[in-house]
């Protein structure tokens, strides 16, 4: 796939870690950051959230196996998991098995660093850090498309068909919709930033990943019955918390561990705990797909750098590349199973 891009950097925030604590809902770290630090607020009196935000972080959307029951990480804890991480991830050291082509390290922007909150994950609720049980429905689903899958790599329908031929990534390969955009919105490989826009009755979230931007209505008005790639979104002000509510997607939206299925509901909530932090919550909440709802936290730091282009397209040359390759595979399989060989 030959995506050109440039990667937005931010830069460093020092920020006092015990102010942001480690609960939950982080209501006493607010408090406390507001104390020493008053966030900006709008012209019409609502907290400003406008401006590039950066949510890159080492920290995994799951809480990794090894660290089950242990909810954060010392000062030396983090410094390991860090150093642990930046080896992980490099993709000079670690080139992924039957690779015939790739970005090399030099184009990642994954970050280096924990959440502010050093979390051992992003996801807050359930307490054990991890998304909850398939329901019996959605395992069923995901065990036919793994045979349907089985041998293939890009090439076999998803669950639904939905972007039929280029498998669970198609939307990503269309340039459609990117994994970290969402929405929600969850740190990914590179492009980990977005830029929010702010008047009295709307709000805008501009992703470029991959250049999509989501308008946003506050007055109210019922949602659209229409299905929409990213969903069909209405926001509100609770106190000084912006809440979003997505509903009727027209697919399964991408996130950097899975799908989201279409019957998925999610609210998104920002809050602004000072002139340089944004702390961005998201709960899914899908009874086809998951046995319970489930919420995750990312705190975001402010950046000085504009947003630059990521000039990806639907044409890219990789679809018919993987579409023509994947005929001559299958038209090879049938030569072969008509031979009897």
């Amino acid at each position: 796939m030959r995506h050109r891009f440039f990667v937005a950097s931010a830069v460093a925030v020092s920020i006092a870690i015990a102010s942001l604590g480690t609960s939950v809902a982080g209501q006493g770290a607010a408090s406390a950051r507001a104390a020493k630090t008053t966030a900006p607020r709008t012209s019409w009196g609502k907290p400003d959230l406008q401006g590039v935000w950066d949510f890159r972080t080492v920290t995994p959307l799951e809480r990794p196996k090894e660290l089950t029951g242990k909810e954060t990480l010392s000062a030396n804890e983090a410094a390991d998991f860090e150093s642990r991480a930046a080896v992980a991830n490099d993709r000079d050291r670690n080139v992924p098995a039957g690779n015939v082509g790739d970005y090399n390290q030099f184009w990642y922007d994954r970050g280096t660093q924990v959440a502010l909150t050093k979390r051992t994950s992003l996801i807050v609720d359930p307490p054990d850090g991890r998304i909850p049980a398939l329901t019996p429905e959605a395992e069923r689903q995901r065990d036919a498309v793994a045979q349907a899958r089985k041998g293939l790599d890009m090439d076999a329908p998803t669950r639904g068909g939905w972007v039929n031929d280029l498998g669970p990534g198609g939307l990503r390969v269309r340039c459609i919709l990117g994994f970290n955009a969402g929405p929600p919105m969850t740190p990914s490989a590179y492009n980990n930033n977005f830029q929010l826009f702010q008047t009295a009755d709307h709000v805008v979230i501009l992703n470029e990943m991959i250049h999509d931007a989501r308008i946003i209505p506050l007055d109210g008005r019922p949602h659209l019955n229409l299905r929409l790639w990213a969903g069909d979104s209405r926001a509100r002000w609770q106190g000084d918390t912006l809440v979003i509510d997505t509903v009727n997607f027209k697919a399964p939206t991408l996130m950097t561990t899975g799908e989201l299925s279409v019957n998925t509901h999610l609210t998104e909530k920002f809050t602004r705990l000072d002139a340089d932090t944004l702390l961005y919550e998201f709960t899914v909440d899908d009874p086809t797909t998951w046995t319970k709802p489930w919420t995750a936290q990312v705190p975001m730091a402010r950046s000085r750098e504009p947003m630059y282009e990521y000039a990806c397209h639907e044409g890219n040359y990789s679809v018919p590349n993987i579409l023509a390759g994947a005929r001559q595979r299958e038209a090879a399989e049938e030569g072969a199973r008509k031979s009897g060989r």
